[in-house]
């Protein structure tokens, strides 16, 4: 038991100031039109065009707050949640209308039942110890009526096969629970939720070729997620991409 803690201690202390310039994050760029810039309007786009039009949302692991950023806190109330002080303290400065604070997505328990008609979770839960409770949690704080939007790294991805140890899902040491897309699909179902799509994200890790040039292989293989992402799709299939998105309802 102690020996769990003491694991769980020293994989929370991964997550600091740091977090954002390693690993998966080392080459991110931050700034407007990059593609961490689409990837928030998109989410957030699909979180509006899916979900209730006004209510509370709760993004778990929030990191800079930038998502909860493209909601219209008149028709919103933003919360974000994260286990990172130093990206809290950022992400309360890029949305200072919303209520941002330090909590573990395995436990939700400041918020009562049915408290939020949207909740988002964009890459967070491969970073759990139990991400089977933590799916429990964000059923149970989910309202009647109310979305779940999931993305995690997708395992049948044919990308992953064919980059074996050097695809991203593998890039980022904090990822300790990859699991298959029917694994994270049953969880949520589980929890009394009706998967109304499962779709992916498009090939957007380039190079996946040896020899031929970076910036010519970002448009062949990234062009349909990009424009995906652009127009606010759904479309693309699980075998056509590195992510799984999941859009849940809870009835």
């Amino acid at each position: 038991m102690e020996e769990n803690q003491h694991q769980n201690e020293d994989h929370l202390k991964k997550f600091d100031d740091t977090y954002f310039k390693r690993a998966a994050y080392a080459e991110v760029s931050f700034e407007k039109y990059s593609q961490y810039w689409w990837s928030n309007r998109f989410y957030s786009g699909l979180a509006k065009k899916f979900g209730p039009k006004s209510g509370r949302v709760l993004e778990i692991g929030t990191g800079l707050g930038h998502l909860l950023g493209w909601f219209d806190p008149k028709e919103y109330q933003v919360f974000g949640s994260d286990i990172n002080p130093w990206a809290l303290e950022q992400a309360q400065k890029n949305v200072p209308q919303g209520q941002f604070m330090i909590m573990n997505a395995e436990d939700l328990s400041q918020f009562e039942n049915n408290y939020f008609q949207i909740v988002v979770t964009k890459h967070v839960v491969e970073h759990l110890q139990n991400p089977e409770k933590a799916i429990q949690e964000f059923c149970r704080v989910l309202a009647p009526g109310g979305l779940l939007l999931l993305a995690t790294p997708n395992m049948d991805s044919p990308m992953r096969s064919f980059k074996k140890e050097k695809w991203i899902g593998y890039q980022d040491p904090t990822h300790i629970n990859l699991k298959t897309p029917a694994e994270w699909m049953g969880f949520i179902k589980a929890n009394q939720l009706t998967i109304r799509k499962a779709f992916s994200d498009g090939f957007w890790d380039s190079p996946y070729l040896p020899l031929i040039p970076k910036m010519l292989q970002k448009p062949i293989f990234g062009g349909p997620g990009g424009l995906q992402a652009i127009l606010g799709w759904s479309i693309i299939p699980l075998w056509m991409g590195e992510s799984l998105i999941v859009i849940a309802s809870k009835t």
